[in-house]
């Protein structure tokens, strides 16, 4: 018997012919259709999925895809990460975080500036990495700078879970988990000055599985049924974006405006109760977190407990943090990008001034933004 490798788990769900044959169903929907319809994709992971597999060019006209705030390097203010860069310059520090978060430039520059200038700077794939960098460092306090969405936040949680069970006096956290539901809300209804949200294009949002995997699509119930949006929570490889779409053209098709997971295969209505339960234990909402380009969002952030602040480096190294908000540069629109208002060629300075390797805004910074996939892949797109 032949040896199955990883390729052969998600061929199948990129299969072209499958891809075509959704694109038909799609095309003989949407001709019944009373008027063009925008889809928000949340996830920065299905936008790179639907520019890197050429999806807009199988849309019939009247379906349109635009992008929402859904990638948490994207999302986070400068002084955030201000934050992070004062922290990383703290003596005996070692400044902790994921991914991306280390390349996005803050007013003074970014944690990469920070690490060459001297400054111990990691970044892990995975939080409990941090036990073992506190364990081989005793004389250092490692700060874990918590960066993601509903996806990351239980795995913040086993940490400082294990901090406590294991009680290991050198590792402190600063949070910065948000979450999903809050900021779709506010792209629909917020009076926020900053933000003209009456005006936004959303007609229906394709919903990320991975955040309902951990919080169950339960979360999304309101907006079928207080903001007359559907929902498709629907998975990340081509065939299950364009099932996923299918399903919500056939919503509007036949009038219906309904929560739908077409991610069956992992994602239920109720979600991982486990990890509920431990987000439950160790956080508290905050009553509002600033998103960048987006403004303050209502109870979209995260903070530890009180119980637990003896953790919390925001709290304990406050009299050295920055607290002045800091606006994006003036050319760049990642605000109406992330609020699908504006499409990342619309910017002035896409690709020339704000390119990859010189990035200027947030959404060229990280591998998941919507100008990082447009620039990658923007030649799959034929208009």
């Amino acid at each position: 018997m032949a040896e199955l490798e990883l390729k052969n788990l998600y061929d199948d769900f990129r299969d072209g012919k499958t891809l075509k044959a959704y694109a038909r169903i799609i095309a003989e929907d949407a001709e019944k259709l009373e008027r063009p319809i925008n889809i928000m994709e949340v996830c920065g992971g299905h936008t790179h999925s639907i520019m890197k597999f050429g999806l807009p060019q199988l849309m019939p006209e009247n379906i349109n895809f635009i992008h929402g705030p859904g990638c948490p390097v994207c999302i986070m203010p400068k002084e955030r990460i201000d934050h992070a860069y004062v922290l990383s310059q703290q003596p005996d520090v070692i400044l902790v975080t994921l991914g991306d978060m280390i390349k996005v430039p803050g007013s003074n520059g970014s944690l990469q500036d920070a690490r060459a200038k001297g400054a111990d700077v990691r970044f892990v794939y995975s939080p409990m990495e941090c036990i073992k960098i506190a364990q081989e460092n005793p004389d250092k306090t490692v700060i874990f700078f918590a960066i993601g969405f509903e996806t990351t936040t239980p795995m913040t949680a086993v940490l400082l879970n294990q901090v406590i069970q294991q009680d290991i006096p050198n590792i402190l956290f600063h949070i910065n988990h948000v979450t999903v539901p809050e900021v779709m809300k506010e792209l629909i209804d917020s009076r926020d000055v900053h933000v003209d949200s009456y005006n936004n294009k959303i007609d229906a949002f394709l919903g990320p599985s991975h955040v309902s995997v951990i919080a169950g699509s339960k979360i999304y119930e309101p907006f079928p049924r207080e903001y007359g949006r559907p929902v498709v929570v629907s998975g990340f490889e081509p065939v299950d974006v364009m099932e996923g779409i299918s399903m919500i053209v056939k919503q509007f098709v036949e009038k219906r405006c309904e929560l739908e997971i077409q991610y069956k295969r992992v994602v239920t209505e109720e979600g991982n109760l486990n990890a509920q339960k431990l987000i439950d234990t160790y956080f508290d909402k905050v009553s509002l977190f600033r998103w960048r380009g987006l403004g303050n969002v209502p109870d979209s952030g995260l903070k530890l407990k009180e119980a637990f602040e003896k953790y919390d480096a925001e709290i304990l190294y406050k009299d050295v943090l920055p607290i002045a908000e800091i606006e994006d540069h003036k050319l760049c629109i990642c605000g109406d990008i992330l609020r699908g208002m504006a499409k990342p060629p619309e910017c002035t300075i896409f690709g020339t001034a704000c390119k990859p390797t010189t990035p200027i805004g947030s959404c060229m910074v990280s591998s998941e933004g919507a100008c990082a996939a447009y620039y990658k892949y923007g030649n799959l797109i034929t208009s």
